[in-house]
């Protein structure tokens, strides 16, 4: 156990040693404001404050962690070690940054509550974070930072015990529209007939009437494969299926239609299901309630996450619907066009509300990479060497690798080719394997 003094301790405080201390480095830590008790206390400790009291040790406060609400910060990232930092402190610190306030402020998003320019859909983009901005976006830097303060605190305390954590994938697969041709309705199968010709896309037309006829697959089934892969490794992949209405933005199945039902039981079966939130209801707790209900019926159990639908954020208000609907675990935490680490850090983190200062009971876990952010990589070798180096980057601190991969990923389409190989990769790369072109 570490005891922290601090001359207050706030939410804030509690929130970034938590993570840091707790659910990185594995250690109980407690805390007090009474200086009597700190300095009588004869086990591992430190000073969190202005200045120290004596030799203990100890890291120089930034004021961020006793604020409340958004302020204008001055940030100058430096180079440190390996690394970076920043909110850089006096050479009387045992750090020489405040470790916990540059981690409160990736890890509470707090950029993301400053003023800035969205993007078409309103959300965040990569390109105006701090980390993209000084080149460390690709870093989980709040991990790192952790380990690097776990190494100096233990050579001032050998007594301390570090639980030993281990280095594990999440797939998540996301299904926005399940079949891209079959179940489709009438009305929307004659549509898109009429498109096809309209727009002389006479090879889609083709593949659509075959899918229609049952001579072919539909090009977005891809379960078994899915299932199959799904019995090959340890834990349950995520799968958040959209239930919403039809709407411009999401062209989703009702689940009216009875194969729908039965593929979301199918699934049901062997990995995990949460829900994908659609864009339009994303600003209503009524609709959004309905959808989850609808979906808890369908598989007789309840809800064991969410992503939204276009990776998109408002925040507070998406995270605060979710804890009002008791969804206890929520995806949306990554960016759809880049690789690398929206929070600064690979390890679920829980959400903490600046509006309320309160830290919240509902987890985030972040993805690392999406299948539509490695695009811009043409050849499959490109693709592996980039995923090559974010899965070592993660292994470096046995953290947890997000990848977020989509049911039509895995289909026949060209632009999806070498899809399933950079699956296994991924998968296999828990199992420290080879990857599935060397195997």
């Amino acid at each position: 156990m570490l005891l922290v003094y601090s001359h207050r301790v706030s939410p804030r405080l509690r929130f970034a040693f938590g993570h840091i201390v707790k659910r990185i480095l594995g250690l109980q830590v407690n805390f007090t404001t009474e200086v009597d008790e700190f300095l009588a206390h004869p086990g591992p400790k430190m000073s969190y404050t202005h200045q120290p009291f004596g030799d203990e040790f100890f890291v120089h406060s930034h004021r961020l962690l006793f604020e409340q609400g958004i302020s204008d910060l001055d940030i100058h990232v430096q180079n440190w070690e390996d690394t970076v930092c920043f909110f850089s402190r006096g050479e009387v610190s045992d750090l020489p940054f405040d470790i916990f306030a540059a981690a409160f402020y990736l890890l509470s998003r707090y950029e993301e509550y400053q003023p800035h320019v969205p993007d078409a859909f309103g959300r965040f983009s990569y390109r105006s974070s701090l980390a993209f901005q000084h080149n460390f976006l690709d870093q989980p830097v709040v991990d790192i930072w952790a380990y690097k303060f776990r190494e100096v605190l233990q050579k001032r305390f050998p007594e301390l015990q570090f639980p030993k954590r281990v280095f594990q994938v999440q797939p998540i697969i996301d299904v926005p529209l399940a079949f891209q041709f079959k179940h489709q309705g009438s009305m929307r199968t004659i549509n898109g007939i009429l498109n096809d010709l309209i727009q002389f896309r006479f090879n889609l037309l083709y593949t659509r009437l075959l899918v229609l006829l049952d001579f072919r697959k539909d090009p977005f089934d891809s379960y078994n494969y899915l299932i199959n892969k799904q019995k090959q490794f340890k834990r349950r992949f995520i799968f958040t299926f959209l239930v919403g209405k039809y709407s411009t933005y999401d062209n989703n199945l009702s689940l009216n239609k009875k194969a729908f039902v039965t593929l979301i039981k199918s699934i049901a079966d062997y990995s995990l299901v949460g829900i994908k939130n659609s864009y339009l209801n994303l600003s209503s707790l009524v609709d959004l309630k309905r959808d989850k209900e609808r979906l808890e019926a369908v598989t007789n159990r309840p809800v064991i996450g969410s992503r939204n639908s276009y990776n998109k954020l408002n925040l507070p208000n998406s995270y605060r619907h979710l804890i009002e609907l008791e969804i206890h675990r929520d995806f949306s935490m990554g960016y759809h066009d880049a690789i690398g680490f929206r929070a600064g850090t690979c390890t679920p983190l829980l959400f903490y509300d600046m509006d309320f200062e309160i830290q919240t009971p509902l987890e985030l876990h972040s993805f690392h990479v999406m299948d539509a952010s490695l695009l811009k990589y043409r050849s499959l070798l490109d693709k592996q060497q980039q995923l090559e180096v974010l899965v070592q980057t993660v292994r470096r601190v046995n953290g947890t690798l997000g990848f977020l991969f989509h049911n039509y990923t895995f289909g026949k389409s060209e632009t999806w080719n070498g899809f399933r190989t950079l699956f296994t990769d991924f998968l296999n790369s828990e199992l420290d394997l080879p990857s599935a072109s060397n195997s």
